[in-house]
């Protein structure tokens, strides 16, 4: 159950309707896979630790770059040169020393999606490669996870979420093949990774609390240029090589 910490903790936000102590509870013994934990996957995995989530895992190689800085909140500046994840595991722990942090030191690929995916409720995928994306769809439809998937580029920003079971798409029935101009280094800056970063972490909240609707078949779109927002629907393809007939 809360302890009187965590009650005195999470007090504003159990006030929201429909999520009290119950929610809360529920937020404590959920378990949200983040891949990677950089612009993005460190503004998702910075709100979930302040939100209470038990246990996340974060899956992330390489050290740090000085490039790497004007977006990844997670890092400071006299870690360049060091391991990434060491720096995500200790700063997320800074902020709540009450959930588990499992940093695993590598990215997502063929041997190890299997084992991430098994131990969390939820997925959130912030990976820049679109091989890790499409490997992380076909594990969360085979053990039929939801996974939240965010992507930004220069001002603008997507998001999603693939819901498991038979009446909603994957991200195979949005994207069949790997785009072929996505690229590992492109145009950003650090406050569009981190909206959308908020975002993806408020829809793990609502998929693990039930509170408010998940973006389930439907892709929200923003050019923070103007704030121009669009949201379209993605129909499940039945030819569809991961989720298909």
């Amino acid at each position: 159950m809360l302890t009187p910490a965590e009650k005195a903790i999470y007090e504003w936000q159990m006030w929201v309707p429909g999520i009290g102590e119950a929610g809360q509870q529920k937020l404590k013994e959920s378990s949200v896979l983040i891949t990677r934990c950089g612009g993005l996957g460190g503004l998702v995995a910075y709100e979930l630790a302040a939100a209470g989530v038990g246990k996340l895992v974060i899956a992330h190689a390489g050290n740090l770059k000085p490039s790497d800085l004007h977006r990844q909140l997670l890092m400071t500046s006299d870690w360049v040169g060091k391991p990434r994840i060491d720096s995500i595991v200790r700063r997320l722990g800074e902020l709540n020393p009450l959930i588990e942090v499992l940093g695993i030191p590598e990215n997502v690929n063929n041997d190890n999606v299997a084992d991430l995916v098994g131990q969390v409720d939820v997925v959130v995928d912030c990976a820049p490669l679109f091989e890790e994306r499409l490997l992380l769809n076909r594990e969360t439809v085979r053990q039929g996870k939801p996974m939240v998937e965010c992507a930004m580029y220069e001002l603008q920003f997507h998001i999603t979420t693939f819901l498991p079971g038979p009446e909603t798409p994957c991200l195979a029935c949005l994207h069949p093949e790997e785009p072929p101009s996505w690229k590992r280094q492109f145009p950003v800056f650090g406050a569009v990774s981190g909206t959308v970063g908020c975002m993806g972490a408020m829809e793990a909240i609502k998929l693990v609390t039930g509170v408010g609707e998940p973006l389930g078949g439907r892709l929200l779109s923003m050019d923070m240029r103007d704030f121009k927002v669009m949201k379209s629907l993605i129909h499940r393809r039945n030819d569809c090589v991961v989720c298909g007939n």
